[in-house]
């Protein structure tokens, strides 16, 4: 059957370039890229993410469109992966010392491991301090209920140590990791929101 006069055999106007048209007109055409793009202008009037768009006109929301945040061109500096480290060595010193008790046991290894840990944190908070680009005001807001939170539970359970008769030099030691750690987390939970948070004007 011959095509109406003006028409092609696709049912486009005769002249028209491939690629043009209605979505259904560049499928029938071979032209697959381009009837996607067509459909996606329809359905949110753009470009598909990172893709031209029906006219052959780049994105604006692409790379081109502008700058990447900081949290996506820069390394977060190092201060998560040694606070958790020193809660790691908390930890096992805390397991160590109530895997013990109600006997003294030696203090050699938690002692080492609280050492270990104030060390650990101390380099964190080094780091921490030189880091330039940061929501500061929101790193606050979240150390401030983190470590009021953590300061209540590092409490109770030196209270609980108490209760269980605990005393002298593995009582001090017991403390120190509780104090330790009551400083760990909070820090590391201000600092990742801190830095996944764009600082505003």
């Amino acid at each position: 059957m011959s095509s109406p006069a003006g028409r092609t055999a696709h049912g486009a106007p005769a002249g028209a370039p491939v690629g043009t048209g209605s979505p259904m007109d560049r499928r029938r055409a071979g032209d697959l890229p381009g009837a996607v793009a067509s459909a996606h202008d329809l359905v949110v009037g753009g470009a598909p993410p990172g893709g031209p768009v029906g006219d052959g006109a780049p994105d604006a929301g692409g790379p081109a469109g502008g700058a990447l945040p900081a949290v996506l061109t820069h390394k977060a500096p190092p201060v998560a992966e040694l606070l958790v480290s020193s809660v790691a060595a908390m930890l096992a010193g805390g397991v160590y010392l109530a895997a013990h008790l109600p006997r003294r046991p030696s203090l050699a290894p938690a002692v080492g491991l609280v050492a270990a840990g104030v060390v650990l944190t101390a380099a964190a908070l080094v780091v921490l301090s030189r880091v330039r680009v940061l929501a500061w005001a929101r790193f606050f807001q979240v150390m401030r209920w983190a470590l009021a939170a953590y300061a209540v539970i590092a409490g109770i359970l030196a209270y609980v140590f108490v209760l269980d008769h605990t005393t002298g030099a593995t009582l001090a030691v017991l403390v120190a990791t509780l104090v330790v750690f009551a400083v760990d987390v909070p820090t590391v939970l201000a600092f990742t929101v801190a830095w996944y948070q764009q600082p505003r004007d």
